[in-house]
């Protein structure tokens, strides 16, 4: 039962792609014509760097206390 819902929700995401217009974004060529997609894309990299160091942190402290008993 679950790997037929598993596959209903991933062939109805499928279909939601195709339903999308073919209208050009504006927004990531405003963008990048004044170079501030690099600020954009600079930023979220320091996000994601700091969310991975923050979960092997806490990963490691895990490992730590279950050592311990």
């Amino acid at each position: 039962m679950k790997k037929l819902t598993f596959l209903l929700l991933l062939l109805l995401s499928y279909t939601g792609v195709f339903a999308q217009s073919n209208l050009g974004v504006t927004m990531d060529d405003t963008l990048q014509s004044s170079g501030k997609i690099y600020v954009v894309v600079s930023i979220i990299a320091i996000i994601f760097v700091g969310l991975a160091l923050y979960l092997f942190s806490i990963d490691r402290r895990l490992k730590k206390i279950e050592n311990e008993k």
